[in-house]
């Protein structure tokens, strides 16, 4: 079977990859090269596998690499987190295990998204559950975030230990049930289960019915739903809301909230005028 076969998809794209490398930024320029990127035996070295061992993974030979063995040599070509989860679906059938990496924020494009939803409440959270952006609507709807400390934006914290915000649920204890099982289906998915441990504990400790809650291990996909709220300005109100997930950032999620019915949207709009006016 010829190396170049399209049934070799991984030997193909070791070889595509490797050939796009840059063999000076890596001071292996030296004697005048044949074929552009790294050699087969560079990129062996790099990843400390048998150059042996390689030239059968891009010939399409000796049976099916493990995980290990893919994740060095992904290391080793450089690939991003995109080109890395290739490389392990062409080359096992399957993703490779998640590696979770605490959000740094987002970008002013995503923010402008959220922005353009004027009357829709929105923010983007993390997969722990820490709200990291927000429109003006979420300020006026849900919480003015900019008023609390990075570490209090975390929406367990809100729901468990804010008197306000438990207040504004019609059915607290529907709610409260909700957010844990998808906090925990989240953090699990994003393999941040020990990251968040002593935050856990911590809401544990602060709130009996958070730690109750948290032993009946029950998990579940945040979706879409409807949401009603008591809220102290707008009166009674509802929304329906989506979760998103935010291409090219599995660390992220964005969460609308778009008004029930024209009232409601009106009602906003209403408020979210006077604000600017005074």
């Amino acid at each position: 079977m010829s190396e170049t076969t399209s049934e070799n998809l991984l030997g193909t794209y070791l070889r595509d990859r490797r050939t796009r490398l840059d063999a000076a930024s890596f001071g292996l320029g030296g004697s005048r090269r044949r074929t552009p990127g790294l050699r087969r035996e560079e990129v062996a070295q790099r990843a400390n596998i048998s150059p042996t061992w390689y030239t059968w993974l891009e010939q399409g030979r000796g049976g099916a690499p493990s995980a290990d063995v893919l994740d060095r040599i992904a290391r080793a070509l450089m690939l991003t987190d995109v080109e890395r989860e290739h490389l392990f679906l062409i080359g096992l059938g399957h993703p490779p295990e998640v590696r979770y990496q605490a959000s740094e924020g987002v970008s002013p494009r995503l923010q402008r998204v959220l922005d353009a939803l004027e009357t829709s409440p929105a923010i983007i959270r993390t997969m722990t559950w820490d709200v990291v952006a927000w429109n003006r609507a979420a300020t006026i709807v849900l919480t003015d975030y900019s008023k609390l400390l990075p570490g209090q934006r975390n929406i367990l914290r809100l729901i468990f230990c804010e008197p306000r915000v438990r207040a504004a649920q019609y059915d607290w204890n529907s709610v409260a049930r909700f957010v844990v099982a998808a906090f925990r289906a989240d953090a699990a998915r994003a393999g941040a289960v020990s990251h968040v441990a002593e935050f856990v504990d911590e809401l544990c400790r602060e709130s009996p019915e958070f730690a109750k809650l948290w032993r009946d291990n029950d998990v579940r996909s945040h979706g879409e739903g409807v949401k009603h709220l008591r809220h102290p300005v707008l009166g009674p109100i509802a929304f329906e809301y989506s979760a998103f997930a935010v291409d090219g950032r599995p660390d992220l999620g964005m969460v609308v909230y778009n008004p029930a019915t024209p009232e409601d949207a009106r009602r906003i709009r209403a408020v979210l005028a006077a604000k600017a006016e005074g």
